[in-house]
């Protein structure tokens, strides 16, 4: 059913690309407002900085975009993604070594952020009543009688305005959107923030043209030591060796709290330090194709619309304009993709944008922001050095600190013996699933108690913490593997 003549998308990133794909079905034209000149193939560009550092497609979002843009997987594989299984295809170091490599249910597909949205540009391209604008720098909002009305935007030629019956905010973290709201009588909204002072460090490489017969691993992960005595400072980052399209990889570097590389130079001796050699020496085979990228825009910021009394008619939000995520747990993409379908969802059941329209779409969308942001809060409320109006108090953040790591950890080891707890584990991994909702199974909790209890006798059944200074195991230690050697 159509709603409206004209929709009006501000921001042709990811989340604007998929809320395009929301709003075609529903209104005669729909334009995307982008600030950027798009390039035609897989490039970096000014307006998407963090397109230089990894960026996980969690099966939640990999799935909502299909939902909005059929056969969006097959064309991302198509065009050089790569579809992994991680349980099998990366070495993970976590707690005292190496994981065994086993299988599981849970998929991903690997590929650069500059891929993804070359892909969905191309799916957005196909849609016969959507335009993409590009060079269009929105400039404000018209509002009349309590609605949003209308856009004005420059571009090389000059001041324009185009009337709409619905806008979408897609413009990031920076989007202005909230203080013309301001300007037009609205009361400021509730801002809910926490920023755990993440810095994270990226370098691309280029595969060498024969992978070394030790690499059976397509992705490097090396977790955060646990170990509270003295190591050094480079033992508590989160690296990845991150493959994507094209036979190359992200070689990447973050932290909490602590400085990062800088330079070349710098990132090559700091990733000597980190707490296995083979992330360096997987680097010093490879061939670098580019500068150090290093990114601190990093902290959680809620802003709640929903909670104004009235919010403006017509307007809603997807993706850091309405709520950004720390980069580290891989959140943004897909609460974005799950936004614009949520938004499809409640267009396809309006007879009409009425009044309660924005209300409750907000409300919806409040319950979906809430899984990613829990998670989030979960572990940066931990951290001494974390800011904003989310801070704990000291009592609670020293009990968050003590207690986060060696529950991550209870739960990964049990996944690791347990398939019911693995296939939760991977369902709140990919936002399929609230954490609070996993801790409220019966049968998951009996699986991280019978985990505990085995653990403590020394009786696991799956193999753990191989020497991190060694080479990771390439052995497939999957119980079916098992069983059939004891045929």
């Amino acid at each position: 059913m159509r709603l409206g003549r004209t929709a009006v998308v501000l921001g042709g990133s990811a989340a604007g690309l998929c809320a395009a794909g929301a709003l075609a079905p529903h209104f005669d034209r729909v334009l995307v407002l982008e600030r950027d000149e798009l390039p035609v193939a897989a490039e970096h560009r000014r307006g998407v900085p963090q397109s230089k550092h990894p960026h996980f497609l969690l099966n939640s979002g990999r799935r909502a975009i299909g939902a909005l843009f059929p056969g969006f997987e097959d064309d991302l594989i198509a065009a050089g993604g790569l579809h992994l299984m991680p349980s099998m295809d990366a070495a993970y170091l976590d707690g005292p070594g190496w994981s065994a490599r086993k299988r599981s249910s849970m998929t991903m597909i690997y590929g650069s952020r500059i891929l993804i949205e070359r892909v969905l540009r191309d799916k957005v391209r196909e849609l016969a009543n959507v335009v993409i604008r590009e060079g269009a720098a929105v400039s404000g909002l018209t509002v009349r009688d309590g609605a949003v009305t209308g856009v004005g935007f420059t571009t090389s030629e000059g001041d324009e305005h185009v009337d709409a019956d619905f806008v979408v905010d897609a413009m990031g973290r920076g989007s202005a959107v909230s203080g013309w709201l301001v300007a037009a009588g609205w009361p400021e909204p509730e801002v809910r923030t926490l920023d755990a002072k993440v810095t994270y460090t990226s370098r691309w490489y280029d595969l060498p043209a024969e992978r070394p017969a030790s690499w059976w691993w397509r992705h490097l992960v090396i977790m955060p030591t646990p170990d509270k005595g003295e190591h050094p400072a480079e033992h508590e980052f989160l690296v990845n060796f991150f493959p994507i399209e094209g036979n190359r990889v992200i070689a990447c570097m973050g932290s909490w709290g602590l400085e990062m590389p800088r330079t070349t130079d710098a990132f090559v001796e700091v990733a000597r330090r980190v707490r296995t050699p083979l992330f360096a020496a997987a680097m010093e085979r490879c061939a670098p194709t580019s500068e150090v990228h290093l990114t601190r825009s990093t902290g959680n910021k809620w802003r709640r619309y929903d909670r104004l009394r009235t919010p403006p008619k017509g307007l809603v939000f997807v993706g850091d304009s309405i709520c950004a995520f720390n980069p580290f747990y891989a959140q943004g993409i897909s609460s974005a993709a799950g936004s614009a379908l949520l938004l499809r969802e409640h267009l396809s059941r309006a007879a009409r944008l009425d009044a309660g329209f924005v209300p409750g779409f907000l409300a919806a969308q409040r319950k979906l922001l809430n899984v990613p942001w829990r998670l989030a809060m979960a572990r940066d409320q931990g951290y001494e050095c974390a800011v904003g109006t989310e801070k704990p108090g000291e009592w609670k953040r020293r009990v968050l600190a003590a207690v986060s790591t060696p529950a991550f950890s209870l739960i990964v080891g049990a996944a690791r013996e347990d398939d019911v707890v693995d296939e939760h584990f991977a369902k709140v991994f990919n936002l399929d699933e609230s954490l609070g909702e996993m801790l409220r199974n019966p049968r998951v909790i009996a699986g991280l108690v019978r985990y505990r209890v085995r653990a403590a006798l020394g009786r696991h059944r799956v193999p753990f913490g191989f020497d991190p200074r060694a080479e990771p195991p390439a052995t497939d230690y999957s119980p079916v593997t098992a069983a059939a050697a004891t045929r």
